[in-house]
């Protein structure tokens, strides 16, 4: 569980890096985001590429770019 956190982190971290907006987020956010975006990119894209903790990176990492773009999205600054 451990493991899937830390992982999780760097999934979110390298998706704020690449949408430009993860140092906004914050860790906590980064996290939620890597993890949940894990599981996105994973249904989205299917399971290849190099894996760590039971998670795909390629398609973890794109789908966490998804995941921080849409709350971006929604969340971002209006004005």
């Amino acid at each position: 569980m451990l493991w899937s956190i830390i992982i999780g982190g760097f999934i979110g971290l390298a998706a704020g890096a690449i949408t430009k907006k993860g140092g906004s987020m914050g860790i906590i956010a980064n996290v939620f985001a890597g993890l949940i975006g894990s599981s996105v990119g994973q249904s989205l894209f299917g399971t290849w590429g190099p894996s760590l903790a039971g998670m795909s990176l390629i398609p973890s990492i794109a789908g966490a770019v998804i995941v921080v773009a849409v709350v971006s999205f929604f969340l971002g600054k209006k004005g």
